[in-house]
């Protein structure tokens, strides 16, 4: 019984925190637009920002390259002589931050030129 409380704990969470941020966003806008407010404020300034699917595609990119790199220095590492658990999870954590903050300093250049 426990084992089918957890994944709808889960997704109830979710689906709260997605209603809620909806919802008052919702409101909020109304609000504004009640009070006379121009709706395109409510579209912001897009023409410096990268598309969003770019910095999506260049991060997950950069994540899996991070686990590959990390999973081949773990099994270097592991024929080294280090435990093969801290071998591979220390790696693969490693090099997923690493990656990671490479992929936010390139988003970060995107967005200035």
């Amino acid at each position: 019984m426990e084992e089918v409380l957890i994944p709808i704990s889960l997704f109830l969470t979710v689906f709260g925190i997605v209603y809620l941020y909806l919802s008052t966003r919702n409101k909020e806008r109304l609000a504004l637009i009640e009070k006379g407010a121009d709706a395109s404020i409510f579209m912001g300034d897009r023409s410096n920002s990268s598309p969003i699917r770019k910095v999506i595609l260049l991060n997950l990119a950069l994540l899996l390259m991070g686990i590959g790199v990390g999973i081949f220095l773990a099994s270097i590492l592991e024929n080294v002589g280090i435990q093969e658990d801290v071998a591979y999870s220390g790696t693969i954590f490693l090099m997923s931050g690493v990656s990671l903050f490479i992929g936010f300093n390139m988003t970060k250049n995107l967005d200035k030129k």
